[in-house]
């Protein structure tokens, strides 16, 4: 690889003539690029072991900390909405690089941080990176990889984005434990635990800005920027040599019937969006209102309050996080096979019945100091309702919801339905991610019991509303709004 846009030869190999692997290539540059979901993921749930600490030391009220905690989220909102627009002004890759130093900044203000104010302003920052990785990894690993191959590299992105929150819960763990004190205490090195527990986001933060300085430019970017001959170099890396001429004419004529996003494009007769940017949107909301980040942003300080020690508390929040790795990869393995619907009618029961769960084991669980606690029997059914939550969640309607959203839009209005969708999700979010620890401290039976109300409520919209788009092609999609799609 070499310098970002620069043209790339591999060693000894003259110009003009293609790689010995241009499947390895192509893989090889859409994994560097979904390192940015891996910071996504790493971003949004290192905070998780933090969120006791930070309590403690800042002297917080449960509505704070919720909007400490969910701060990132408003960023993102922004971050995902201009990291488009930039990355066609600019170049994806120096979107990736802006992307790398944004994180640094939020890793090390939020490490340094003192008092919740500047706390949140860090977290937006960070929100501000999640939010453009969101949108410019998968926009790069779409336009570098082979037609054949698209799928499967782009659920790269995903993947990553599990591997990140995993990542960053183990961080926590061990953090925690090799300090006198969990969390609370002092790190080996000096300084509070919390702290360092943001700071170790450096380091893919970092080697996320060395890989975007060594990977070659989107040769969709380069093509518009009117540099074909860069554009063939790096295509000749990832496809047989005698279809790149055709890819670049390709591309050419897809830019030329390109315009700017506009919102007016969504008009419908129905509260004034076209229904099936309704149901985009709404299966937007509904992937967040089932309450997911509550597991990831919060689920250390829930185990906690419901007896666990900080220590098996962090562990049960790995363990989550593993199942979340591995049913997303269930989920690769079964989109293409039983469609989209059929995932998100199983996966909106399953966590149905997972969270109805919690919320009966958290409602009746007895009261000891002001916190529920569960006993011998319910401890262990609320672990494993958890868990099956988690693995509901991951093999339907996590990655399902995000592959939908990038087909179920007819190519005129896909690029401004999904900014809105998108937006949408990051503004649901924020709602539940701020709202749980003021329910919960009413009651943990109440927020699951909400949660349960609207996975029951997902059912009823997919089977009402929600078309079916496995095996259709991008440009058919304007039928999906008629009732024969849904079947």
């Amino acid at each position: 690889m070499t310098a970002a846009g620069g043209t790339p030869h591999p060693q000894g190999e003259p110009a003009g003539r293609g790689p010995a692997n241009p499947t390895a290539i192509a893989a090889l540059l859409a994994t560097a690029a979904a390192v940015g979901g891996f910071l996504f993921g790493f971003d949004s749930s290192v905070i998780n072991g933090a969120v006791d600490a930070i309590e403690g030391d800042f002297g917080l009220s449960a509505f704070v900390v919720g909007f400490v905690v969910s701060s990132a989220l408003l960023g993102c909102a922004a971050g995902a909405w201009f990291a488009g627009p930039l990355g066609d002004r600019i170049g994806r890759v120096r979107v990736m690089l802006i992307t790398s130093a944004l994180f640094l900044i939020s890793a090390i203000g939020s490490a340094l941080s003192f008092g919740a104010a500047d706390l949140i302003v860090w977290r937006l920052v960070g929100g501000l990176a999640i939010g453009a990785a969101s949108v410019i990894a998968p926009a790069y690993i779409a336009e570098i990889a082979p037609a054949r191959m698209r799928g499967r590299l782009g659920s790269l992105q995903q993947m990553a984005i599990v591997l990140g929150i995993f990542a960053a819960l183990v961080a926590d763990y061990l953090i925690a434990r090799v300090s006198d004190g969990g969390a609370s205490g002092e790190f080996p090195l000096g300084g509070t635990a919390w702290r360092w527990m943001f700071a170790s986001e450096l380091v893919p933060a970092v080697l996320y800005g060395v890989i975007a300085l060594v990977i070659p430019e989107s040769p969709r970017y380069l093509v518009k920027k009117r540099q074909p001959e860069r554009a063939r170099e790096v295509l000749r890396r990832v496809m047989d040599p005698s279809e790149v001429d055709a890819k670049v004419e390709e591309i050419s004529r897809s830019l030329a019937e390109d315009r700017p996003v506009r919102l007016g494009d969504l008009r419908g007769p129905r509260l004034g969006l076209l229904p099936i940017v309704w149901v985009g949107l709404l299966l937007s909301v509904f992937q967040q209102f089932v309450g997911i980040n509550v597991i990831f942003y919060y689920s250390t300080s829930l185990w906690q309050s419901v007896g666990f020690s900080e220590g098996d508390a962090m562990l049960t929040s790995v363990i989550n996080s593993l199942v979340n790795v591995a049913f997303t990869l269930v989920a690769i393995a079964l989109i293409d096979r039983i469609g989209r619907r059929p995932l998100l009618l199983g996966g909106a029961a399953g966590m149905a019945l997972s969270l109805g769960t919690l919320a009966v084991c958290f409602a009746t669980a007895p009261v000891v100091d002001g916190e529920p606690a569960l006993g011998d029997v319910a401890g262990p059914v609320a672990l494993v309702a958890a868990n099956t939550f988690v693995a509901s969640f991951a093999a339907t309607w996590g990655p399902v919801v995000w592959v939908m959203l990038g087909e179920m839009f007819n190519n005129f209005i896909r690029a401004s339905a999904l900014a809105v969708a998108a937006s949408a999700q990051w503004i649901a979010n924020f709602v539940i991610t701020t709202t749980f620890p003021a329910v919960s401290g009413v009651s943990l039976g109440l927020a699951y019991g909400m949660y349960t109300a609207f996975s029951v409520l997902a059912i009823i919209f997919v089977l009402r509303a929600v078309p079916e788009t496995k095996g259709r092609e991008l440009e058919d999609m304007d039928s999906l709004t008629s009732p024969r799609a849904r079947a």
